[in-house]
């Protein structure tokens, strides 16, 4: 079977080349060794680590800690002795968030888990005071729009589903039967389809019911957004123009809900400092490494620099900043000099559509030709675990070849997924893909990201495993120096998309998206 492959590699037009005795000595193997030792003893990331993420903060586009990011990003580069800049795709209006602080006044006093959501408009000169209501479950949107009108003026409204439990499922499983967890489980679906329903059922949607209670006169939104992890919160961003949007953790959240329905009206104060400005320019920050046989083929970095604000996007997407930071340090001391021109592109405007990543591809038309490949970084802390090809067909041939330099201990947990589907969306590689450019999104393993650090208040720079960051910067490294040393660019040939079950008809491939350029 190896053969086989061996022989389609040989035979296929504009793809990776590889022959028998490539599979028995490494012609890389200096390099590697190099690469390895060099990511290995360095011990500048925890500091560069603490200056971006502790320092800096988060990177909410529009803010200054996101102007602040772009420069230190830049000089970074520029310190390694890396050529960079940072190129405007766009404005945006700016935004400053300032102290949350939430208390309960009535019916005892305590402070509250909380804070506000981005974009969110100020409390103003002094604090907000008012009593809770929650949206209840009535009729039609006839019956709301009365109810609105009658009840919600001055109000703070809770517009979120109260939880069942606020102990995470895997606590769940391993502490009740199967047939509790299932009746349990059950529960919360029915929980949430009523939910679901009751904003059905107001004639607006989740996104719209804030800017209806705006206009009707509420005080402010009260809402929480559980990601199931234990106390963890995501924030994004506010719906309204003039009255406060705040999120509470679910234990606060349901306290208040639950002095509700035994009959009791909560009375809140809430501080939030915010404040609005004039449009400020978005950035993508972009280094190179010029290419000597090749300068005018890249290889692409990639990992979005922005982040939402409610933590200090420490994994989201900090760790993929640092280790495509880190992978080029390591690069520009082992191999100055590629052959193809190593770009690395750091993304502003990712978390609101992939925007700052769109805008790069669609204003610079002279690069699509010229791109071999994209690597893609952007899900938490943990070991790259695998690459999806992203339906190249042939990308398998660069891949196997690569992956039998580089040494075990890169690779023992290292899954390939051939030759894949196109991503339709979540990160930066989709803006390549659906222009057709080899991009691949070097997924790693979930260590929690999902229901503990991604979009939520507890993305901060504890949450990182420095050794795993050392890892994936070095694997990306070597994957990067092999694609620059490669003869030919990475075959463009797609598969043929397969069959769209609901529809009986082809899928399609993706096609690129307009960038939004001004917001929010």
């Amino acid at each position: 079977m190896r053969k086989l492959y061996h022989f389609i590699f040989l035979a296929t037009a504009g793809i990776c080349t590889t022959t028998l005795h490539a599979q028995q000595t490494n012609p890389h193997q200096s390099v590697i060794n190099a690469i390895w030792q060099e990511g290995a003893t360095d011990k500048s990331l925890e500091e560069r680590a603490h200056q971006f993420l502790d320092v800096i903060g988060p990177r909410l586009i529009g803010t200054r800690e996101m102007e602040r990011a772009h420069l230190f990003v830049k000089n970074s580069y520029l310190s390694f002795g890396i050529d960079a800049r940072n190129e405007q795709w766009g404005t945006w209006r700016s935004w400053q968030r300032g102290i949350s602080h939430i208390d309960m006044l009535y019916p005892r006093r305590i402070n509250l888990e909380g804070t506000q959501m981005a974009w969110s408009p100020s409390t103003g000169n002094k604090p907000l005071k008012a009593k809770v209501i929650a949206l209840p479950d009535l009729s039609d949107s006839a019956s709301y729009d009365q109810w609105m009108r009658k009840e919600a003026k001055g109000k703070l409204v809770m517009i979120a589903q109260p939880q069942l439990s606020g102990r995470p499922d895997d606590s769940w499983q391993a502490n009740v039967s199967a047939e509790r967890y299932d009746s349990f489980k059950n529960a919360q679906r029915v929980l949430t389809g009523n939910w679901q329903n009751r904003i059905k059922k107001t004639g607006f949607t989740s996104r719209t019911l804030p800017v209806q209670l705006e206009a009707a006169g509420a005080a402010g939104i009260i809402a929480n957004t559980w990601s199931g992890g234990w106390g963890v919160t995501r924030v994004f961003s506010a719906r309204t123009k003039k009255i406060p949007s705040v999120e509470l953790g679910l234990e606060d959240y349901n306290l208040l809900y639950r002095y509700l329905t035994y009959g009791t009206v909560p009375e809140l104060q809430i501080t939030a400092e915010s404040s609005f400005g004039e449009d400020v320019p978005t950035y993508n920050t972009i280094a190179e490494m010029k290419g000597t046989a090749h300068p005018d083929q890249y290889v692409v970095l990639s990992a979005h620099l922005d982040s939402w604000d409610a933590g200090t996007g420490a994994t989201d997407n900090g760790t993929g900043v640092l280790t495509m930071m880190e992978a080029m340090r390591i690069l520009k001391k082992v191999y100055p000099n590629p052959k193809r021109t190593i770009l690395v592109g750091h993304w502003g405007g990712e978390e609101q559509g992939l925007n700052g990543s769109a805008s790069f591809v669609k204003d610079h038309p002279e690069l699509q030709d010229k791109i071999s490949l994209v690597l893609n970084q952007d899900n938490g802390t943990a070991r790259i675990a695998e690459i999806n090809t992203q339906g190249f067909l042939n990308a398998y041939a660069c891949f196997d070849k690569w992956l039998n330099y580089i040494p075990e201990t890169f690779k023992k947990e290292l899954a390939m997924k051939y030759p894949g589907a196109p991503d339709n969306g979540g990160s930066d590689n989709v803006s390549f893909v659906s222009s057709g450019i080899p991009a691949f999104y070097l997924s790693a393993k979930n260590w929690h990201y999902r229901d503990y650090t991604w979009h939520t208040q507890r993305d901060t720079y504890d949450k990182i495993v420095f050794e795993d960051i050392r890892h994936n910067a070095m694997l990306v490294a070597m994957l990067v120096y092999m694609a620059c040393e490669e003869p030919e660019m990475m075959s463009r040939q797609q598969i043929v998309m397969p069959l769209d079950m609901k529809t009986g008809a082809p899928k399609k491939w993706p096609s690129p998206k307009e960038p939004t350029r001004t917001g929010p």
